[in-house]
Parts: C-alpha cells; sequence; structure tokens
C-alpha cells in the first residue's frame, strides 16, 4: 500500500471520515499518525471487511481534530467545554497550547479568572486544610480551632463567637462624653477586652494553615497595629495623680490618632454574611480590564488639561472683566466635575466663549463615560457566565438564602445582557 497516494477511513463515535495517509503524517509522534504505519492494523481496532479504524470518541470533536492536521490550525468549537476538549487532544496525542490565538487566549483567561474566584471563596485567601486522619490531636484541635476563629458559617459556636468579637469591638469604640473623666470601670472593660483580642490573634496564628498569606491580609495587619497603641499607653502610664497618661506624654498623644485601625475591625463585620458571588468576581474583572481602565484615566486626563485651559483663557479673552475662575486650578476642578456631569455650581463660566467651551465639555464627558460601558459588559459576562454553570452545578445542598443568592445572579446576568442588547442596537 502506497503511503502518499493511500487513503484511510476513520469511524469515531459512529462518523466516518475519509482521509489521505499523507494527511495524517503532518505531526509524527501522534496517535493518527501511528496509523500510516504497517502494523497500524494490529495496534488498533481495525474492521478487515470494511478497512475503517474504529475508536470510541466524540466524532463532533474529532472533526476540529482532523481539520487540524489539515490547515494546521486548531480552533475550538463554540460551545463546547475547554476542558472536554482538552481531554479530546490528549487522547489524539495533542496539546492545548496549539490552540489558535483566537481561541487559546479566551480559554486560558477563562480557566485563569475562575481560578481567582475559587481562591476568593477560601476564607481570607488561604489555603484549605486538607483533613489529618493520622490521628493527632494537636491537628484536629488546631483545624476546629481556625474554623471556630475565621469561618463564621462552620458551626453555630463560630457564629455566636463572631458576634461577640464585634460586641466586643463595639464597645471598646464607644467614645465618652466630653469633658469628663472616664469612669474606671469603663477602663478595666476595654483592658479586658483588649486582653481578649490579644489571646485571639496568638491563637489565630498558630492556627493559621498558611502563615504568610495570614499576615498579608490587611484586616490581620489591622488586629495586630490595633493592640500597640493600647499597650504603649499602659506602659507610659504612671501611678500619680494624673488621671488622664494619654494627655501627659506626647507620644501617647500621637497613638491616640492610631485608635482609629478599630474602625478598620469594624469591617470583619462583613464575615458574617456569606458574600455574594458577584462581589467575587467584581476584582477579576478589575484585574481583566486594568489596561482598559488605565487608557480611560489618561483620556479623561488629557480632557481635563485640555478643557479647562480652553476655558480659562475664553474667560480671560472675554470682555468682561468679571470671570469665573481665578487661577488655572479652579479651571481644571470646573473640568472634572463638568467631565463627570456632576456639576456643582460653585464654578461657572460667565462668558459666551466659556459657556460655548462648557457645553463641549459636557458633551464630550458623556461620550468618554459611555463608550467604556460596552467594554466592561463584555469582560463581566465573560467572567460570571462560566463561574455561574460552575457553582450551579457543584450539587451542594440548597439553603433558603443560597435560593435568593442563585435567583439575584440569574437576574443581575440577565439584566446585563439585556442593556448590552439594547445599548448595542442604541435603544
Amino acid at each position: 500500500m502506497e503511503v502518499s497516494a493511500g487513503k484511510v477511513i476513520l469511524n469515531v463515535g459512529g462518523i466516518r471520515y475519509e482521509t489521505y495517509l499523507s494527511t495524517l503524517q503532518a505531526f509524527p509522534g501522534t496517535k493518527l499518525s501511528s496509523l500510516t504505519e504497517p502494523q497500524a492494523n494490529t495496534k488498533h481496532d481495525h474492521d478487515p471487511s470494511t478497512q475503517e479504524f474504529f475508536f470510541d470518541r466524540s466524532g463532533r470533536l474529532f472533526g476540529q481534530v482532523l481539520n487540524y492536521y489539515s490547515t494546521k490550525q486548531l480552533h475550538c468549537p463554540a460551545g463546547v467545554c475547554e476542558s472536554a476538549f482538552e481531554e479530546e487532544l490528549d487522547f489524539w496525542g495533542l496539546t492545548g497550547t496549539q490552540l489558535a490565538p483566537c481561541c487559546w487566549r479566551g480559554s486560558q483567561e477563562e480557566v485563569h479568572d475562575i481560578g481567582i474566584v475559587d481562591e476568593q471563596d477560601n476564607d481570607q485567601g488561604l489555603l484549605i486544610q486538607e483533613e489529618r486522619r493520622s490521628g493527632c490531636q494537636y491537628a484536629r484541635w488546631r483545624a476546629k480551632l481556625w474554623d471556630l476563629f475565621e469561618k463564621p458559617h462552620s458551626s453555630k459556636r463560630a457564629m455566636v463567637r463572631n458576634v461577640l468579637d464585634k460586641c466586643q469591638t463595639w464597645l471598646c469604640d464607644l467614645p465618652g462624653e466630653g469633658g469628663e473623666r472616664v469612669a474606671p470601670y469603663l477602663l478595666h472593660l476595654e483592658l479586658f477586652f483588649i486582653l481578649c483580642f490579644t489571646a485571639e490573634f496568638f491563637v489565630r496564628i498558630m492556627c493559621c494553615p498558611d502563615l504568610k498569606k495570614f499576615l498579608k491580609n490587611p484586616l490581620n495587619i489591622a488586629d495586630l497595629l490595633s493592640l500597640f497603641p493600647v499597650y504603649i499607653e499602659l506602659s507610659l502610664a504612671r501611678p500619680s495623680q494624673e488621671p488622664h497618661p494619654q494627655e501627659s506624654h506626647p507620644l501617647v498623644q500621637w497613638l491616640g490618632l492610631c485608635r482609629i485601625i478599630y474602625i478598620v475591625k469594624l469591617l470583619k463585620v462583613l464575615r458574617l454574611m456569606e458574600t455574594p458571588l458577584m462581589l467575587r468576581v467584581l476584582p477579576c474583572m478589575f484585574k481583566s480590564i486594568l489596561r482598559e481602565i488605565l487608557i480611560f484615566l489618561l483620556i479623561f486626563a488629557s480632557e481635563v488639561l485640555f478643557f479647562g485651559t480652553l476655558c480659562f483663557y475664553g474667560e480671560l479673552l472675554s470682555t468682561n472683566f468679571k470671570i469665573g475662575f481665578h487661577d488655572i486650578g479652579q479651571a481644571f476642578w470646573w473640568a472634572v466635575i463638568t467631565l463627570t456631569t456632576v456639576g456643582y455650581g460653585e464654578l461657572v463660566p460667565v462668558s459666551v466663549t466659556g459657556q460655548v467651551i462648557a457645553a463641549c465639555t459636557v458633551l464630550c464627558g458623556v461620550l468618554t463615560i459611555v463608550v467604556p460601558v460596552p467594554i466592561f459588559l463584555f469582560r463581566l459576562l465573560s467572567i460570571t457566565s462560566p463561574v455561574f454553570c460552575r457553582k450551579r452545578k457543584k450539587g451542594f445542598q440548597i439553603a433558603p438564602w443560597h435560593i435568593t443568592e442563585a435567583f439575584q445572579e440569574s437576574i443581575l446576568l440577565n439584566i446585563f445582557r439585556r442593556d448590552l442588547i439594547l445599548g448595542w442596537w442604541g435603544i
């Protein structure tokens, strides 16, 4: 049999394909190229009566594989899962890196975005600690304590502990009455809560599965910094007649400003609520459109400089002695609030030339804001669609709040699609 002039019949999933043996030799070392070898009839499922090779694989996906041998361009079919297509390529001896740039880029970005969302599903982005079945008592207690302090939804005890923790934070933040001495029991109560916070922080460090990621978390850094002012005040306080040691030392007065960090601790109350999936997807979207955002800011800054300078000198060239801006800095501020269509009204051009320039500024501001919206919507849909589908297939036990969240997500997705279509057609 002449390899160069011969043909071969392939039956893949019930669909018959006929091609030249020379076409299968395009990529040596793959499964299809092995069909051109002399011992191919014994290595593969070959039917002598019909002279065809049979493979129990997807016939639809094989069409793209065979087309790759003919055109040297590999494309992923529309509506096909990337994971399933990569598995099919692996069976035929191909890799996903051979995908065409138009398909490879979208596939890799989607997998990367889904990976980021999955990491954010984990509390504080820490690695999930695997179950240790070795029977180590310390490891089991460490995992239980970590869930108690860092995962409010893991159990009722964790929820109660987190609620009490937030109440302690609020009590520490209660301001005293102006001009009056703070009651001693409030000081003792604050000291008790600070000691509780200190013990809790060290327990969380001991139970943390990944110390580096724990220390990189901004909320954990705020917890650590909020403890220093109180301990420094206690170390500088003296048992004398001075009722307010914080008023007797300049360092303590400056450290009092650090108590503002307690406000950051109040943000941890959000952990008592289940984070909606939309809030976990938004950081991925902003990261993917960072380049577009920078271009938008550059264009906006150029418009501020252009229209602010143009309107300022337009006011100066007017015949009126009264102008709307005293300096060019005010003109730049006016350009910012005008381009964003805010228009506080504190600064307005009074000459005809300045008013014409102001009308052009408003028009350019509206166009600058409207044009990037379809880009953001397209990117948001490309991220949310696979994430929502993946979440619905997870097979977890649906609770009432999960049903509400899934219903809200479907409504939001439909609204985005409707607005995108209407905006595209100018309706």
